[in-house]
């Protein structure tokens, strides 16, 4: 790999250097230059691919694996298996193929056992390599399989949705659902690289665009109010020239912080800062029981309930909370709860939060839009207050 020349800077500044290359080292020499950005974190940095189609440097890539004498697998779900059927032939032939139902109910320890018992009959082993196909529900349960599998094999992202792209294929955390709650069960492993073919959103679902919308939002409500006033004079679509852009933007404000608290070990702030919303979100997730709410859908509500318990800490006020709103609702997702849940019920998911410190719950909350901080020992009441302002009883 050649020397990476890269700029560095706060999350609120960061401005890094775009690098185009040929990967004429890496096996991957297509005649044509590709973007890429690198995620540094010592032995464990890896690529990140951005592309329209990155059909021929996926194939490079694989035929790379292939002469080294890798075994290949691929994990998906079965709607991009037959969604993008043509371009997965295309791009990895007869390559064995686990496809599984989509949703978030597949992040379970009975999926799990199926994908680890998938890689075991394919004989996989430690030089082995996972492919992993699909948006975050795939990428979380393959990536833990991944970890887990022989003590922890290689593996690829290629996130098909949007909310996979700019948030949950970047950053190695992986794991399951519990009953208990969400992501419970887990283990950071960084994939080895990761490839962002933006073209492939162009046949996801205008909800499954949506619900990706609301990490998009948050990286501009936690670090980069340039991006936010950009959604707000204009929501993102699909058809937005400026998609690619915003995709990139993201994974560098995520890059960013993961090099700098990878395993979400920093005191304040760090790592635990992308949690923004989504302490309120998972808590709504895991009383619908996984299924009335898309992760995004979820997260949205929560950046609304987050606002409102910033406004109530004294850090933001009435416009802000408005303007959070608003530029949810541009982007045709949720700002309150379709029906009221029960506030006593959503206490105890989150409770039961991974982000539970010495029996303490930790918020992200907005100092102002575009920069955030963890804080604890906020009174329940208020956070009981913020709920019950985005529809619980």
């Amino acid at each position: 790999m050649r020397p990476v020349t890269e700029k560095r800077g706060t999350v609120a500044e960061l401005m890094r250097e775009w690098i185009f290359d040929l990967f004429d080292g890496e096996g991957i020499n297509a005649n044509r230059m590709a973007e890429r950005l690198i995620v540094n974190l010592g032995e464990r940095s890896y690529p990140i691919w951005f592309g329209s189609d990155l059909g021929a440097e996926v194939r490079a890539k694989l035929a790379e694996f292939t002469a080294a004498g890798r075994k290949v697998a691929i994990v998906t779900d079965q709607t991009v298996a037959t969604r993008q059927a043509a371009a997965l032939a295309a791009m990895f032939g007869a390559t064995p193929v686990l496809a599984l139902a989509p949703g978030e109910a597949t992040k379970s320890l009975a999926e799990l056992g199926r994908v680890l018992d998938f890689l075991a009959a394919q004989r996989l082993d430690r030089t082995s390599v996972l492919f992993v196909v699909g948006g975050g529900v795939i990428g979380d349960l393959a990536g833990f399989a991944a970890a887990a599998y022989l003590r922890g094999i290689d593996f690829v992202q290629m996130p098909t949705t949007l909310l996979a792209m700019v948030d949950s294929s970047v950053g190695g955390k992986t794991g399951i659902n519990l009953t208990a709650g969400k992501n419970l069960v887990g283990a950071f492993h960084q994939p080895r690289g990761v490839f962002v073919a933006t073209g492939l959103l162009a046949t996801l679902p205008p909800r499954e665009f949506a619900a990706g919308m609301a990490e998009v939002i948050k990286y501009g409500l936690l670090g980069d109010a340039g991006l936010l006033a950009q959604l707000e004079r204009a929501p993102l679509t699909v058809n937005s020239p400026e998609l690619a852009a915003v995709v990139r933007r993201c994974c560098e404000l995520k890059a960013a912080i993961v090099e700098a608290d990878e395993r979400e070990l920093a005191q304040e702030g760090g790592r635990a800062l992308l949690n923004l919303g989504h302490t309120f979100g998972h808590a709504i997730e895991q009383v619908t029981g996984y299924g009335a709410y898309l992760h995004g859908e979820a997260v949205a509500i929560g950046l609304c309930a987050a606002a409102r318990l910033s406004e109530k800490l004294g850090a933001i006020g009435a416009v802000e909370v408005a303007r959070v709103d608003a530029v949810v609702a541009a982007h045709g997702l949720p700002t309150r709860l379709r029906a009221p849940l029960a506030l006593g019920e959503l206490r105890a998911a989150m409770a039961r939060d991974k982000k539970v410190r010495a029996g303490g719950l930790r918020f992200v909350v907005l100092k102002a839009l575009g920069a955030a901080a963890t804080q604890g020992g906020i009174d329940p009441a208020l956070a009981d207050a913020s709920f019950a302002a985005v529809g619980a009883v």
